[in-house]
């Protein structure tokens, strides 16, 4: 097979003529911060979510540590997490002043392990944050039992897993809140952005407050409705010491044309998905596995994972091989237990997490997007068999 002349980019987000004509309409309505694209955009998410609440946020960063202050997170408290994740979980929980305490992931699904976060419950627990990585949701009945006996808050970290559903229940449904990330890699992008899905509208009215500086009123309205029925003037109030995490009409607008066509795009990546894991079924690597036909994928990474069982060859030089060839790839993650600053402060070493230590070293993800030509699938298969061979 020939060598590719482009290079395969590892993330690319489908955008098109629509999204930038909704931009134009926002930028030509003269109103481009949080408004009325952006309260339309979170009433469409909810209902394909299938949720009561809908918060629309500038990131999932944003949401996570929203939510851990919604569910009364404080100094001093623990949560449990996964050491499997991005940096941002970690992070969310150290700004409110609580402590993250990892639980071990399964080696099969690479989600976290329900047994291993029994383990980890003290009296100072109050909640956890499942991540359902690369798409693919946790055992959430598990999961779910331990919080209700334990009378732990459940967060669902939801950044890879905006169409994956549990016994056809929508991931975000499960926990007290559900966060879900639009950065311009996901599935569904508004450039930059997060949600907030929750079925608790406590949660979502003090997320609404807090996105905005903790005041009464978005901005938009303050602007444009200055007059209560009874014609008097009315001030805004600061209610509580809120953030500065809203999210703009114009990353909205780009959102709401996204979703029109996530279903549709998720079938791309799917075919993509199964393409890739008949291809590459024969070599020295392990897949996640999905582990039950009463969950649904979101294909938001396709994951490798070599098996040092069957090979000596690193992930280190395969990833260096295919970008020598032209392919983009991604490291989705190392295990947070690696990171200079969690380890200087946590302690944290490579006994702390063996399962996500492993799977940290030796995991690779691959270009997985709608627009990613067959041809090009093909050409990455090839190139990673004749690293192999």
């Amino acid at each position: 097979m020939k060598l590719n002349k482009k290079f395969i980019v590892f993330g690319k987000p489908n955008i098109g003529k629509a999204e930038i004509e909704g931009i134009k309409s926002v930028v030509n309505s003269k109103w481009v911060g949080t408004g009325p694209v952006t309260n339309k955009f979170e009433k469409l998410f909810k209902k394909y979510k299938n949720s009561k609440n809908a918060v629309a946020l500038n990131s999932c960063t944003a949401a996570l540590h929203l939510s851990l202050i919604a569910c009364g997170i404080k100094k001093n408290d623990e949560v449990i997490t996964t050491p499997m994740t991005f940096a941002s979980t970690i992070n969310s929980i150290i700004h409110v002043g609580a402590r993250p305490i990892l639980a071990d992931i399964e080696n099969d699904t690479f989600n976290i392990d329900p047994n291993e976060v029994v383990k980890k419950i003290t009296k100072r627990t109050k909640a956890i944050i499942i991540v359902h990585f690369a798409g693919l949701p946790c055992k959430m009945t598990e999961i779910k039992k331990i919080a209700k006996k334990y009378k732990l808050k459940l967060i669902e970290d939801c950044a890879h897993a905006i169409e994956a559903k549990y016994n056809n229940i929508h991931t975000g449904n499960f926990g007290d809140v559900g966060c879900f990330s639009f950065y311009s890699t996901k599935n569904l992008t508004t450039v930059e952005g997060g949600m907030i899905t929750t079925n608790n509208s406590k949660i979502s009215d003090l997320a609404r407050i807090m996105r905005i500086h903790g005041l009464s009123k978005d901005a938009w309205k303050r602007d444009l409705q200055v007059k209560e029925k009874n014609d008097h003037f009315k001030h805004y109030d600061v209610k509580e010491i809120g953030y500065k995490y809203n999210m703009p009409d114009l990353n909205a607008s780009i959102g709401i044309v996204q979703l029109k066509k996530i279903e549709k795009n998720l079938k791309v990546r799917k075919k993509i998905y199964e393409m890739y894991k008949e291809k590459l079924k024969n070599l020295p690597i392990k897949f996640q596995k999905i582990y039950s036909k009463n969950i649904s994928h979101a294909y938001h990474l396709f994951l490798i994972v070599l098996d040092k069982e069957k090979t000596n060859l690193s992930r280190d030089a395969l990833a260096t091989f295919l970008l020598k060839n032209k392919i983009g790839v991604g490291i989705n993650y190392r295990s947070i237990t690696d990171m200079h600053i969690y380890k200087k402060r946590f302690k944290w070493n490579k006994n702390t997490a063996k399962q996500s230590k492993y799977l940290g070293d030796n995991i690779l993800s691959l270009p997985l997007y709608p627009d990613l030509k067959m041809n090009e699938v093909n050409y990455i298969c090839y190139k990673i068999k004749s690293f192999f061979n």
